[in-house]
């Protein structure tokens, strides 16, 4: 008998068992779109990870874009968050905040 917090994996009869698949969908978050400043990792340079959309990836990779060409530099999108190769977070909140995102400057 299943338990009904166990998940079945893989059946003699059937092989592996995949989870059956949920539509890919924006992350939920509070509304509010949080920046912060991060170096650790990347050989002590720093980036600016915006956090907190609530948009799909081709929106969110489009957004990622414009930000990076305001600040002209690179960057990237990954899970849910753009990453931009800047200290410049004064300049990325009011673009956003332009755009109508409510965003608060996380951490130091």
């Amino acid at each position: 008998m299943r338990d009904k917090n166990s998940r079945l994996v893989y059946s003699t009869e059937q092989g592996r068992i995949k989870p059956a698949d949920s539509p890919k969908s924006a992350p939920k978050g509070d509304g509010i779109i949080r920046i912060r400043r991060e170096s650790k990792g990347r050989k002590g340079k720093g980036v600016s990870l915006c956090e907190g959309f609530e948009l799909d990836e081709k929106s969110l990779k489009a957004l990622g874009k414009e930000l990076k060409q305001a600040c002209g530099s690179g960057g990237t999108v990954k899970a849910g968050v753009i990453e931009v190769q800047t200290d410049q977070r004064d300049k990325l909140k009011s673009i956003l905040e332009n755009k109508g995102y409510t965003v608060k400057l996380a951490g130091g």
